[in-house]
């Protein structure tokens, strides 16, 4: 089935609250997924974390804790509740633990839950975060799956070989998959439509059933209605732009078109709303927000103020893109609904460059679309290169790639071409080759705050030289395959595990002790 990435699904995107989008939005989705598994109510659950990878030293500082008890409770990610989940299971009585341990894996974000339900039921599932939100579960109960979360999903476990029976009664446009184990078989249907009763009570009366789960998707987009591109390469998309004489973003919709089967109009609606998500995060972030375990105070109202006081330059565009990057970036700290936009870590960039310019440019709601499809096109093909996981590439691939993002975007701002808007992206992610991600005290907040400000600078002065001629000499597709390249020879330390760069710097290691003895005394309280 289709393995394009979704501009909701894999790069605008999730609406989530946390600091990590890898950690807490990709663990949520997880947890959701797995409590649909099990044939009752959750009462216990296990998750571990392997002893070598990313996630050992800071799995509960940047969210996963949070993510993954908000999913298994079922609880709603922009749900205020999600504030709650430890006092929320006490009271269902439901036991979450978390430990260390070794196991079978693959990616440096894995994590493997056990769950128990109320009447005795049990599921084993591996899954690892791929950055950004984006997720895979690829065992349940040691069977080898690839669940992203973008289908209808219906598990069948059986003693027997029941494939031949599973076939006559299944539908043309669903997929079964058979996973043969030592003990039983698993078989794996899969829809872009809801399975209907018919079906599962036809499944249930098949002897050889002792267990069924319908699993539905948590992306945003459904999977399995796309149709083939017009272009496939970033070469052949230019190619393609120009003789239809289409800019970036309207290339960018059609795009979207395609890969899931939805029309224009509700597409826009779609992106209209994540737009209103970021712009009002910006609102929120301004307003003033408060959280115990941060360790930056509210900041975005300083250069509103610096400005009024005549100490900085006046009426300057940098000085509102500095004011919305921070907006954001408190928004998330404070665990206030966000867009990972592509990531959580790098979610001040595009939006706070977008609005900065669309405010001065006086956009329409529709040229903010069109302005976020083009970005969202560049991060496709970015999802589709190195992905958005710091654990395995640094912060090159967030805020180098959200700074790409937003170049494209401010080019359609313009009124630029689609060529000069993936020559922006190219010239943007150019500059940021190589970042590492470093956070202070394993909260991403510093230095990620000034980090999503010169992404987003970038990514400004970026487009002004792709509109004005400038040449990015480095096509877009080389750019990625660079990044992924220097990522291998990036020391492991400095990949958002707080073990090099910044993180371990005398200040910072204070800092993180200053915190934990605060977060300790309030424990014991």
């Amino acid at each position: 089935m289709n393995s394009l990435p979704s501009i909701f699904n894999d790069v605008i995107g999730p609406v989530m609250r946390g600091p990590s989008s890898s950690h807490t939005a990709a663990s949520w989705r997880v947890a959701r997924m797995a409590v649909q598994m099990i044939d009752g109510h959750l009462k216990h659950a296990s998750i571990a974390f392997d002893k070598d990878g990313a996630w050992v030293t800071n799995y509960e500082e940047q969210g996963t804790v949070l993510g993954m008890n908000g999913g298994l409770l079922e609880i709603d990610m922009a749900d205020d509740l999600m504030k709650q989940t430890e006092r929320i299971a006490s009271e269902r009585g439901v036991d979450i633990s978390y430990k260390i341990s070794t196991f079978e894996n693959t990616h440096a974000n894995s994590m493997q839950l056990t769950l128990t339900s109320d009447g005795g039921d049990h599921v084993e599932v591996l899954a690892a975060s791929l950055g950004g939100g984006s997720f895979e579960i690829q065992k349940i109960d040691g069977c080898r799956v690839k669940m992203k979360g973008d289908y209808h999903e219906l598990l069948v476990w059986s003693h027997g070989d029941i494939e031949k029976d599973l076939l006559k009664i299944k539908s043309s446009e669903v997929q079964l998959k058979c996973i043969e184990s030592t003990d039983f078989n698993l078989y794996v249907f899969e829809s872009y439509q809801p399975f209907d009763g018919v079906l599962t009570d036809r499944i249930l009366q098949v002897d050889e059933v002792f267990k069924m789960a319908n699993v539905l998707p948590v992306m945003p987009i459904i999977s399995g209605k796309d149709r083939e591109l017009p272009f496939s390469t970033i070469e052949s998309l230019i190619a393609y732009a120009e003789a239809e004489g289409m800019s970036l973003g309207s290339v960018g919709l059609l795009y979207e078109q395609y890969r899931s089967g939805l029309s224009k109009e509700v597409l826009k609606d779609k992106m209209k709303t994540i737009i209103q998500i970021i712009e009002g995060s910006i609102e929120r972030g301004l307003s003033g927000t408060e959280y115990e375990d941060r360790i930056l105070p509210q900041q975005s109202n300083l250069v509103a103020r610096a400005e009024q006081k005549g100490k900085i330059l006046q009426g300057s565009i940098i000085n509102k893109i500095i004011e919305n990057v921070a907006a954001i970036m408190e928004s998330k700290s404070a665990l206030e609904v966000i867009v990972a936009n592509p990531t959580a870590g790098s979610c001040g960039t595009v939006g706070a460059a977008l609005k900065a310019v669309s405010d001065e440019v006086k956009a329409s709601m529709d040229d903010k679309i069109m302005a976020y499809y083009a970005a969202g096109l560049v991060g496709a093909y970015f999802a589709m290169g190195p992905g958005f996981s710091a654990e395995e590439h640094g912060c090159q691939v967030e805020c180098g790639a959200s700074a790409g993002m937003a170049a494209a975007g401010i080019v359609e701002f313009f009124g630029g071409t689609a060529a000069q808007g993936l020559g922006a992206a190219s010239m943007a992610i150019q500059n940021m080759i190589g970042l590492v991600c470093d956070p202070i005290a394993d909260r991403v907040e510093a230095p990620c705050l000034g980090k999503n400000t010169s992404a987003a600078v970038n990514a400004l002065s970026s487009a002004t030289m792709a509109i004005s001629g400038f040449a990015h000499l480095i096509p877009l597709d080389q750019v990625l395959e660079t990044v992924e390249r220097v990522s291998a020879d990036m020391p492991t330390c400095v990949k958002c595990t707080g073990l090099g760069g910044l993180a371990i710097t005398p200040a910072a290691l204070k800092l993180k002790e200053q915190l934990e003895k605060i977060k300790t005394t309030q424990t014991n309280r």
